[in-house]
């Protein structure tokens, strides 16, 4: 049983989420701000969405979770990001890096790396080894590009959620 789960204050991660189940046939999308980490434990895969706030802090909901509480040792989990890659290109999805840390030392095995070509960013947290390390997505600058590129990262995660 795989669950989307996404963290947002504006309203654009969540359509993501949203987008990305209607993608991959998943009916139940959960705000995290609504859910427990004992609750997300019984997924067996989890789809994790999150924007960046400020200077590239993890959003609110995201940044009060429960982290110790959350077993994701040896599960599947996709990451997924929003962020401003003009305003802030600095800082671009600096939140999907910062719980890609999390949720590493944890010992999830994490899916779903995109190569960082076609984005136009300074610096990201989310960068590892020149890919992203999940989906990163910007409403505000590329919001054109956004079902293309949920569509592209779906056909390419679906394996693992089969």
């Amino acid at each position: 049983m795989t669950g989307i789960v996404f963290g947002t204050s504006m309203g654009n991660t969540e359509e993501a989420a949203n987008l990305i189940a209607a993608n991959l046939g998943i009916d139940e999308v959960l705000n995290i701000a609504d859910v427990t980490a004992a609750e997300l434990n019984k997924y067996d895969n989890l789809i994790i969405g999150t924007s960046t706030w400020g200077s590239g802090d993890l959003q609110d909901d995201w940044d009060a979770f429960d982290w110790d509480g959350l077993n994701v040792q040896g599960k599947t989990v996709a990451l997924f990001g929003m962020g401003d890659s003009s305003s802030y290109s600095d800082t671009y999805c600096d939140a999907m890096g910062i719980i890609y840390e999390k949720l590493s030392q944890k010992g999830a095995n994490i899916v779903g790396a995109i190569s960082s070509d076609g984005y136009e960013f300074d610096e990201s947290k989310a960068v590892k080894d020149g890919k992203f390390v999940g989906l990163a997505l910007d409403a505000d600058n590329d919001s054109d590009k956004t079902e293309d590129r949920i569509k592209t990262w779906v056909e390419m995660i679906r394996p693992n959620f089969a």
